[in-house]
């Protein structure tokens, strides 16, 4: 997970407001209670994050030792240490993420996590999204990429307040962007909130962000076996997305197999046959998204 593949301890995450242009910067998770560094005398420096219930720190030396006694094998010790960073972090990003929902339930504010390999469509899914419910609740779109602004300007022009979050080498979004996010947003009472994920079917399915539902999406160009590779996020999922529908005449994708491996990894997950493109399947989808957002609304947090 992101403790150890990198992202998490150097990713440099900014957030860019497009109704304002004001741009903010976001520490890495575990610098973002009470951050601070030390330098002892002997020059070796660590960073200490003192988290909501955690009572351990995480060190970063940088000692020089004569000979080398590693040979090629990590000490008990540093893989308990690795397992303690990754428990830490993600307890944390599950606290923060209890906070968003509730904060959101006592809103009857509906968030939906959505998330999909890069390509699948999620940005042309919520640009058409926004546009047919226009005349309903206010929709508000959290961004997540790793560079550029342009997905987020896309939704902007499809009459969205968009929020544009840039991981750098992060291949997630966590529960603290999301509330920072939020609040850039100043989201209304009964509101629609999507928050577009980083493309990524890994890392994703680990942080919890606080919405109310994930739903993935994959589509009839990535293969009917997507749910089998990467099971944990399509397990994850409330919903299923098979987007591009309209491509369907021109490749030889099986749909009736694609549904198949969506059963063998989740049987509890509704899927839905859509194309973003052309409107297929969007009126299925369109009545899912509004029976969620009452349902939000009846189970408001008093």
């Amino acid at each position: 997970m992101c403790a150890t593949c990198g992202c998490e301890g150097d990713a440099k995450t900014t957030l860019l407001n497009l109704q304002t242009s004001v741009s903010t910067a976001i520490p890495p998770l575990r610098q973002r209670d009470d951050p601070h560094e030390h330098v002892h005398a002997h020059g070796t420096r660590h960073a200490h994050a003192h988290g909501h219930g955690c009572d351990h720190h995480t060190h970063d030396h940088d000692h020089h030792h004569d000979g080398d006694h590693s040979h090629g094998v990590a000490a008990p010790s540093a893989h308990r240490s690795t397992l303690e960073i990754e428990a830490s972090i993600l307890a944390k990003n599950d606290g923060l993420a209890a906070r968003n929902r509730a904060w959101l339930s006592g809103r009857e504010i509906l968030a939906l996590n959505l998330v999909s390999s890069p390509g699948s469509g999620k940005t042309m899914l919520l640009e058409r999204t926004i546009a047919e419910l226009r005349g309903g609740p206010p929709v508000f779109v959290v961004e997540g990429d790793q560079a550029t602004a342009n997905d987020g300007e896309r939704i902007r022009r499809a009459g969205a307040p968009v929020v544009q979050i840039n991981t750098g080498a992060g291949c997630h979004l966590d529960a603290e962007m999301v509330r920072q996010a939020m609040a850039e947003l100043k989201l209304s009472a009964g509101a629609l909130l999507f928050i577009e994920n980083v493309g990524n079917l890994v890392c994703p399915a680990l942080f919890d962000l606080g919405g109310r539902a994930k739903v993935v999406l994959f589509s009839v160009t990535e293969g009917e076996d997507k749910t089998l590779k990467y099971p944990h996020m399509f397990q994850a999922a409330e919903l299923i997305l098979l987007n591009k529908t309209d491509l369907l005449p021109h490749l030889d994708f099986s749909v009736e197999e694609a549904l198949a491996n969506v059963s063998r990894v989740n049987p509890l997950a509704r899927t839905l046959l859509v194309s973003a493109k052309t409107g297929e399947g969007f009126g299925a989808w369109l009545d899912w998204i509004r029976a969620q957002s009452e349902d939000a609304r009846t189970t408001a947090s008093p």
